[in-house]
């Protein structure tokens, strides 16, 4: 090594710099690593959820998830005239029949199937949102963190 005026050039401090960047970013690396593995998964051939009177069974690559309660008024109504870029799986709380639209699949279910979908994916309010993508089959996969959403109209202002 070469010296400098009795110091070395490769110093105590840049080895113990080097080796904490290193660190953090093993650490930030990890931590997402975690947050992602943290995302559930639902497989609608374990959770019966129903359109009107027919078994859903999904179709599409990827859907907004949206948990809502129909007894907050207008809810319904602003759901199924929402236009967004993913198809929206509206699954009621109340459990209340209403028509599929061209963008919004209204889904019920019975109070066991509710119950385990709230625990699943640890929702706490009403309206949330969160995206989930085909894994396989009917297999899918949360693909998103969980958002609480103080109301509707803010879904169609960000064109999710």
């Amino acid at each position: 090594m070469a010296k400098k005026g009795g110091k070395s050039f490769f110093s105590l401090s840049t080895l113990l710099a080097s080796f904490f960047g290193a660190a953090m970013i093993a650490g930030a690396f990890a931590y997402f690593n975690y947050k992602f593995s943290e995302y559930k998964f639902i497989n609608f051939k374990d959770f019966a959820y129903y359109e009107q009177n027919n078994i859903f069974q999904p179709k599409k690559q990827e859907y907004i998830v949206v948990f809502y309660s129909s007894r907050e008024k207008g809810t319904m109504n602003k759901l199924a005239h929402l236009n967004l870029n993913l198809p929206i799986l509206a699954i009621d709380y109340y459990n209340k029949v209403r028509a599929n639209t061209k963008t919004t699949t209204f889904l019920r279910s019975g109070t066991n199937t509710s119950l385990k979908f709230i625990q699943r994916f640890n929702i706490y309010n009403s309206p949330s949102l969160f995206f989930i993508k085909k894994v396989k089959d009917s297999l899918y996969k949360q693909d998103s963190m969980i958002r609480k959403l103080d109301n509707l109209d803010e879904l169609e202002e960000r064109k999710l």
